[in-house]
């Protein structure tokens, strides 16, 4: 019997067949998600870093409005939307003459909201990878076991005994858990790298949100929960 891969996967039977296609899938997928993850994280970075110095000044130069446009025009940026979002809710607000702590809780909320809608966007596809990790040595386990069994059943039938009778049907029965493992290692660091990307976004999203709250708190003069507005003021 020759034991290159190629002549082993001929060999097999449909079960072990079947298993190897559902890791190949899982595979692709892994894959997909990687490509997509990555390229998605590398055009957040990217606005995010464009998009800081111009809010930076229109923010200085107390012209929101041309802050709202400019965050619009960075949709991928995490930290544009989020900061879009609390400078929107308080335009409503002011319009609506709501203002002080009221508006400043609006904001707040509005900001946060925002923030976990990223959040999700950003995970979309990651938690796959966790379940790929898994579940893929357990699956490529379970075509080892049949394909054990398998081998064990025809050395019955067919009388022979000793290692050489079974050891073609073993070789290809550890090949779906040498596939389970080849599949899994890979999805797990992955999903590792990215959940340590989100949550530096996630961090960076809510440090924006406190800078922004700030901004708010000295434009409006708005007094701190407890304190005069003059004890805010010194600050």
């Amino acid at each position: 019997m020759e034991f290159g891969l190629v002549a082993i996967f001929q060999k097999m039977g449909w079960e072990a067949k079947s298993v190897a296609m559902i890791l190949l899938a899982m595979s692709v997928w892994t894959i997909y998600i990687t490509i997509d993850r990555v390229l998605l994280f590398r055009a957040t970075r990217k606005q995010s870093i464009d998009f800081l110095p111009l809010v930076t000044q229109c923010l200085k130069s107390n012209k929101l409005r041309e802050a709202v446009e400019l965050a619009k025009k960075y949709r991928k940026s995490h930290l544009a939307r989020v900061i879009a979002a609390g400078l929107q809710e308080m335009q409503s607000e002011s319009d609506d003459g709501i203002e002080g702590g009221l508006m400043l809780d609006a904001v707040r909320r509005s900001m946060d909201r925002e923030s976990i809608l990223v959040s999700t966007e950003l995970k979309k596809g990651i938690s796959s990878l966790a379940t790929i990790g898994t579940t893929a040595p357990f699956i490529g386990l379970f075509g080892t076991v049949y394909g054990i069994i398998h081998a064990f059943q025809a050395m019955a039938t067919s009388g022979s005994g000793g290692l050489a009778s079974v050891s073609a049907g073993i070789a290809e029965a550890l090949i779906t858990t040498a596939f389970g493992l080849f599949v899994a290692i890979p999805a797990v660091w992955i999903f590792n790298v990215f959940t340590g990307r989100v949550d530096y976004f996630v961090l960076e999203m809510n440090n924006s949100s406190s800078e922004m709250v700030d901004f708010f708190i000295k434009k409006q003069n708005v007094p701190v929960r407890g304190q005069g507005v003059g004890a805010h003021a010194g600050r």
